[in-house]
């Protein structure tokens, strides 16, 4: 930030350094459309938000519209496609800029694609950096505990949150039913409602089996029963193929095409990815990085365990402080062995973040279940040195990066590369 930018910051009441901030977000949007003739005017475009779950839940929509033959692009935390071609985010940021939103939607156009689906932050709905995008079909998974170092509050949050719904006048809007929140995004809502869950809900997930190789269930709406099998393994992601399939149907998607799709559905990078180099135990990574998240990833990683889970994970630097005592607390909770360390410190100390995460693991009485080592491959390295036939692995928080942001310098990190790195290692020095 430059000088004068400090000065003025410093000399401005809060309420106005606000409102200055977001007209010049909301120029700065106009301008960017601008630039790239108002690109996504004209397109058909999904908006998809929530704390968690965005990112699977996009990739899922997409997957099934590329089944039923049409063209599409996708913009999400892991990666982008435009016509099926696929680049990895390596910005560690869901909708970097207006500018970039824009920019994407110009290739889009010139691809032809017939959908859009995008990933949308709370962030990126405050600060305008999706102006000008036509959304047809709106999304909202969940909404738990995240960036309220940004937000200041729950409250916050999900306002950020409910404007995809009323800045954007969506055709359909598809809500969580068993959600806390959904009562607050409902009443948002001006056009059609859909609603998903495992209760009263428009389309209803019933019998539902979870097994460590997948999962089963009808998804049962006035349109009939989806019956639907993946390979996606773990509770809440049912929740998110089930809002997928719901999207996809209220579009027009046919049942066969949705059902097959499903079944057919890729692994989403970082987000319960797979690492196998021939080891009696499984080793999960995933994007986890608020409590819920972490609870999800830890009871999937339940039904998939004949023995024992362990976790390696830390907090984030420079983020939401006031989760990281409730991450460890689900730790604590969940995991039968935790192996606390360095996520990104970005500029704070990482014994600081560490500490904090270890009050809640405190909290649940469970710190002798924890061993805290601050190296992050050491930790991985631990883990799997301890780990057991049938034990189940998770490697939580980094996910689909290729990097860390450690102070002031990037360090190169892909934790799948890491983790193989690491188990072929530990075969050699077993083989020596």
């Amino acid at each position: 930030m430059s000088y004068v930018k400090r000065v003025i910051k410093k000399a401005l009441p809060a309420t106005k350094k606000r409102e200055l901030e977001q007209t010049f977000r909301l120029q700065k949007a106009h301008f960017a459309s601008t630039v790239f003739r108002s690109p996504a005017s004209g397109m058909r475009v999904i908006g998809i938000t929530g704390t968690n779950g965005k990112t699977s839940t996009c990739s899922f929509v997409n997957e099934i519209i590329k089944h039923s033959g049409k063209r599409t692009a996708l913009y999400t935390t892991a990666y982008s496609e435009i016509a099926g071609v696929k680049t990895p985010n390596r910005s560690h940021m869901t909708v970097a800029s207006a500018w970039s939103v824009q920019k994407f939607f110009a290739q889009a156009k010139r691809k032809k694609v017939e959908w859009v689906i995008l990933e949308i932050t709370s962030h990126a709905l405050d600060q305008y950096r999706i102006n000008g995008v036509p959304l047809e079909i709106v999304a909202i998974t969940n909404l738990s505990q995240d960036h309220l170092d940004y937000h200041g509050t729950m409250e916050n949050y999900a306002s950020a949150k409910a404007r995809i719904i009323t800045d954007f006048s969506p055709r359909t809007v598809v809500l969580n039913a068993d959600d806390e929140w959904f009562s607050f995004f409902a009443k948002k809502v001006k056009n059609k409602l859909i609603t998903i869950g495992e209760g009263s809900a428009n389309y209803q997930i019933k019998e539902l089996q979870l097994l460590p190789t997948g999962m089963s269930f009808n998804l049962i709406s006035a349109k009939g029963i989806l019956a639907l099998t993946s390979k996606a393994v773990g509770h809440f992601n049912a929740y998110n193929i089930a809002m997928a399939a719901t999207i996809c149907q209220s579009m027009g998607c046919k049942k066969e095409v949705i059902e097959e799709a499903v079944a057919g559905l890729p692994v989403i990078p970082g987000r319960m990815e797979p690492v196998f180099e021939g080891q009696n135990f499984a080793v999960l990574v995933d994007y986890a990085h608020t409590p819920d998240a972490l609870e999800n990833v830890l009871k999937a990683a339940r039904t998939i365990s004949s023995s024992s889970v362990r976790i390696v994970f830390g907090a984030t630097g420079d983020r939401d402080t006031t989760k990281r005592a409730p991450m460890g607390a689900v730790a604590g909770k969940f995991a039968d062995f935790i192996y606390l360390t360095d996520d990104e410190t970005y500029s704070e100390n990482g014994d600081s973040i560490r500490k904090a995460v270890l009050e809640g693991i405190e909290q649940q009485g469970e710190i002798k279940k924890c061993s805290e080592i601050a190296d992050r491959r050491e930790a991985i390295k631990q883990a799997f040195a301890d780990a057991k036939k049938g034990d189940v692995v998770i490697l939580a928080g980094i996910g689909h990066q290729d990097y860390r942001a450690m102070g002031n310098s990037k360090l190169a990190w892909d934790e799948r590369e890491v983790a193989r790195d690491v188990l072929r290692e530990m075969d050699n020095e077993r083989k020596a």
